[in-house]
């Protein structure tokens, strides 16, 4: 369980300064937003929250000041959302720090840091920048102006284009949404997937997928094709980040990822800390080079057949599994951006190395995935090259954090429990669907 000692928190955060912890759209089950409202209610912080309507576990928290009950699901005009946002901050009554858990909500507010900063305290970053780096195309143009290895990655512009694509690629390749807006809006994808086959592409964007509405006019089919890095031949790794107006990382902190889920190739469900000092070092200047400020979540694959840490994801926000790094001065990325933009220094010292973490309802499944996975082929966990460091070993174990259960703030998990059930439920229906269709198209294309 959670360690109580952290109820006594010895950062020196401004309590007279609060905090608004935002999302957009309607998933209860989020631990990365319960952990805000943790990391700064341990200290003293007047915490609210934006939340679904109904009782989500936000709600009750003993670290919850107030919420918001917000209906948004991220299909509306961001724009419109600017009003409901300020008039939170002018009910808080005093300027707050937001804090954003969400991608859209980190690219709203930035291009919107003007309109809010009457009630709210923001990084000053380029109001783009956030949205580049969320969007996987942005990234990958980004990645390429300033030397970053990543996975090769296409763009297509229109159906015909994924045709092209099909007909040539090596597979498998990795399908995502393009834009972060577009995962709630039209989906290609739910989430991040491996296809294995030509014939999977062109039954996921369908026949005729990709027209307009008078059926004439091929548009973008709003998804990126990446290159597939092996999970035989690679690690994965995360760094989270605070970047200061300069653009220096004041806090910089890595992680092994152990378990994901979707497995390999979605949220953290289980990771520990070891710091590493090449990964550092090339986030460090990756946000110094594209003058980034704020929180960074920031997903790597090792790829072992060259050697390269290959940057996956950028989420210009807090990620989910936070909580689990910190430095020996008790500072989390999200205690950092209280504390800088609120005026006060950020302690600066080593991390804390062996802790663990396990977010309890995405990574029971997952544990039972793995086993069956490394039953069925135990060659596949790949063997640890020599000399890299914090790569060919496992620091002592430390303690270990869970995302939802502790004993200072018992009742989250509580309600967590019937969110995750019908959530799980759904999901299971959505891929069921999915799997259904897909080979109904594939019939169909086979028999045309």
């Amino acid at each position: 369980m959670s360690d109580v000692r952290q109820a006594a928190c010895q950062v020196p955060l401004d309590r007279g300064v609060p905090a608004l912890m935002l999302k957009i759209g309607q998933y209860p089950v989020h631990s990365g937003g319960l952990g805000v409202l943790r990391s700064l209610g341990r200290c003293g912080v007047p915490v609210y929250a934006i939340t679904e309507p109904g009782l989500p576990p936000a709600a009750v928290s003993r670290y919850t000041t107030g919420r918001f009950v917000s209906r948004a699901t991220g299909r509306e005009r961001p724009e419109s959302l600017i009003p409901g946002l300020m008039a939170a901050g002018q009910h808080i009554g005093r300027r707050s720090v937001i804090v954003s858990i969400d991608d859209e909500a980190a690219v709203l507010v930035a291009e919107h840091r003007e309109e809010l900063s009457e009630y709210f305290l923001l990084p000053d970053v380029a109001a783009g920048l956030p949205g580049r780096l969320a969007s996987k195309t942005g990234l990958f143009e980004l990645c390429r102006q300033h030397g970053i290895p990543a996975p090769e990655s296409v763009t297509p512009g229109s159906a015909g284009e994924v045709a092209e694509f099909a007909a040539t690629a090596r597979f498998p390749v990795v399908v995502k949404n393009a834009d972060p807006w577009q995962r709630r809006r039209h989906p290609v994808v739910p989430n991040t997937t491996v296809l294995d086959g030509p014939e999977e592409l062109l039954a996921l964007i369908g026949p005729g997928s990709g027209r307009g509405t008078d059926g004439s006019a091929d548009r973008a089919p709003g998804l990126i094709l990446q290159e597939y890095l092996p999970i035989e031949q690679g690690e994965d790794w995360i760094s989270h980040l605070y970047a200061d107006a300069d653009s220096d990382c004041v806090v910089m902190l890595t992680g092994r990822k152990v378990r994901s889920w979707p497995p390999y190739a979605g949220l953290t469900a289980s990771a520990y800390t070891v710091f590493n000092p090449e990964l550092a070092a090339l986030a460090e200047r990756f946000c110094k080079e594209i003058g980034y400020s704020g929180i960074g979540d920031l997903d790597w694959r090792l790829d072992l057949r060259d050697g390269q840490y290959k940057l996956v994801d950028f989420n210009p926000r807090p990620g989910n599994p936070f909580r689990l790094f910190e430095n020996e001065a008790g500072v989390d990325v999200v205690r950092a951006l209280h504390l800088d933009l609120t005026g006060r220094d950020v302690p600066r010292a080593r991390e804390v190395e062996g802790k663990r973490i396990s977010v309890e309802h995405v990574d029971i499944p997952a544990r039972l995935v793995y086993w069956m996975h490394d039953r069925r082929a135990p060659s596949a966990s790949p063997a640890k090259p020599a000399g890299r460091g914090p790569a060919s070993h496992q620091p002592e174990p430390g303690s270990t954090e869970y995302a939802w259960l502790a004993t200072d703030d018992p009742l989250p998990f509580f309600v967590m429990i019937p969110h995750a059930l019908r959530t799980a439920a759904g999901v299971l229906g959505r891929q069921l669907q999915g799997r259904a269709r897909q080979s109904w198209q594939r019939w169909r294309m086979g028999s045309q």
